[in-house]
């Protein structure tokens, strides 16, 4: 009598293909030795395995429908090969179908290339078309990317027949294994370069330095990179170039510091400036300004000059220009100098650390001391 391999599986004679192999999985979890010690898994998962293989095939499981085993001994109809499933079979289920993945092309994407380039402040903020220097694999001019030598093709490879990989069958409890690994002879490419091309060696790609021109454009950064397509590393078998990147450094300058599309610099200031008020004239990065500097400007004040900023990368306008004031008081007065700013302090009512020392003046004491007369 013919095996039940629906029952087997479990699934209704109705079942459609999905079905099977989704309680065929389920099974194969269950029952795999791996997982389950019974010692009578190692059968229930044979037996599971015949019936994946007669039901996923639909000429067998055509036999099986019209009453037939197609593991029924020889000479039996619809005799077969006995209850072994490939190892392949097995993937399949739990994996998909796989497909044999043939020889290997030759022809491969070329890889991404990347340069650094210096640029000053005003090129980043203001844009320049700088050239550049690369070296990269270049497509063989020889061969032309082919790799074999002029007049020669590359030949089939006698140890796979072409398939770039070779296989091996292996008879276990589950079945027959089949492996494949590449061809050790032509390293998965199925064919033969015999007579390489004598300028690339058979790689169908040179080193060479090439000459370009980089668009930069206004307003970027440290660090941003400019993406120029296909002029990268030429592929293996002169395939399609991948891109070259360029990356940016900025240099920095002697008078403003940038933080994104602001800049900033220091200005000094006497302090008899920055009491009375005055004007100042900034050089920007590309022109002058007049601002005012407010009487009573004290230290770490800030002025904002709008729209002298580096220009806006994505967009229009520009940041803004911060001028930061620094405050300077003299250190060394000729006496009439400092008789004028005594007085000065006296006008306002400001101490101006005069004291004796006869007197207590605290600041006369500090004074004394650090003159040695303490």
């Amino acid at each position: 009598m013919a095996k039940d391999y629906y029952g087997i599986l479990g699934v209704r004679r109705d079942a459609s293909a999905d079905d099977i192999k989704r309680a065929y999985r389920q099974l194969a979890r269950q029952f795999h030795p791996d997982v389950n010690p019974d010692p009578t898994a190692q059968e229930k998962f044979k037996e599971i395995n015949a019936a994946y293989e007669v039901l996923s095939d639909p000429k067998r499981r055509e036999i099986v429908d019209l009453g037939g085993d197609p593991f029924a001994p020889a000479g039996a109809p619809g005799g077969g090969t006995g209850p072994f499933v490939g190892f392949q079979d097995i993937m399949d289920a739990f994996f998909g179908n796989a497909t044999s993945r043939g020889p290997r092309p030759r022809t491969r994407p070329g890889a991404d290339a990347i340069l650094r380039l210096e640029l000053d402040l005003h090129e980043t903020a203001f844009g320049v078309e700088a050239p550049i220097s690369v070296d990269t694999a270049v497509m063989c001019q020889t061969c032309n990317g082919a790799g074999a030598a002029a007049g020669t093709h590359p030949a089939t490879c006698d140890t796979c027949g072409g398939r770039g990989e070779i296989q091996s069958i292996q008879r276990t409890f589950l079945g027959q294994v089949v492996s494949a690994r590449p061809c050790p002879a032509c390293q998965g490419y199925g064919t033969l370069i015999t007579h390489p091309c004598q300028k690339c060696g058979g790689d169908g790609r040179t080193r060479a330095r090439r000459n370009l021109t980089v668009k930069i454009p206004s307003g970027v950064e440290d660090g941003m990179r400019i993406r120029l397509a296909q002029q990268g590393e030429v592929g293996p078998g002169g395939g399609p170039a991948g891109d070259l990147y360029v990356e940016i450094h900025e240099r920095p300058h002697d008078i403003f510091s940038r933080k994104g599309d602001d800049l900033h610099c220091r200005v000094t200031v006497p302090m008899t400036a920055a009491a009375l008020g005055t004007r100042i004239t900034i050089k920007t990065l590309d022109s002058e300004e007049t601002v005012d500097v407010r009487a009573g400007t004290q230290p770490n004040s800030s002025l904002r000059i709008r729209g002298k900023g580096v220009p806006h990368l994505r967009g229009t306008g520009r940041g803004d220009l911060h001028v930061h004031l620094d405050v300077r008081t003299p250190t060394k007065l000729s006496p009439d100098e400092e008789r004028a700013l005594r007085d000065f302090a006296r006008t306002r009512g400001e101490e101006v650390a005069e004291l004796s020392r006869k007197q207590g003046g605290f600041l006369s004491f500090m004074r004394d001391a650090f003159n040695g007369h303490a």
